[in-house]
């Protein structure tokens, strides 16, 4: 089979891949600006902030619980353990302190664990959720630079031993 070229146009099997090629482009260019131009004025999806899980709806706070629970053992010669989950309330419109929350997840459970650590069963009893929360709150809000956290809860809070 021997396929011929006259002048500047293809013949036979050659021009029917070049109409072919031609309609998928038009169709490829047609499918990615009407895809575009959805996107742009019909599609809103909620966010949802890749390490807390947390979804985000503009205009309110959220609650942040990307510190996790944390289980720590106590000062006392026989440890117990202490099992906390601590969350609170932010605004994910202001981008940076959201960013820098996320960024400080790490030092928040350092700063939980020594200080829970720090104390004995009996001094934690003692102390009772509302300071041992305060305290925390003030640990937390010395490290941040961007913004500061009202209140502290706790989810979960568990003295065991």
């Amino acid at each position: 089979m021997k396929l011929s070229v006259t002048g500047d146009r293809p013949s036979g099997i050659i021009s029917l891949i070049y109409k072919c090629l031609i309609v998928s482009l038009i169709v490829l260019v047609f499918t990615f600006i009407v895809v575009t131009l959805y996107r742009v004025f019909f599609y809103d999806p909620p966010q949802k902030h890749e390490q807390t899980g947390v979804l985000l709806k503009s205009g309110e706070g959220q609650t942040f619980t990307g510190i996790g629970q944390i289980r720590v053992p106590t000062a006392d010669p026989q440890p117990g353990i202490v099992i906390i989950l601590v969350s609170f309330t932010y605004y994910p419109e202001d981008k940076a302190f959201s960013e820098e929350l996320v960024l400080r997840i790490g030092d928040f459970r350092n700063i939980i664990e020594k200080y829970i650590a720090s104390l004995s069963v009996s001094e934690l009893q003692k102390l009772g959720d509302e300071n041992i929360k305060a305290e925390l709150l003030r640990r937390i809000n010395s490290v941040l630079r961007l913004g500061q956290i009202e209140t502290l809860y706790f989810s979960d809070f568990m003295i065991i031993g």
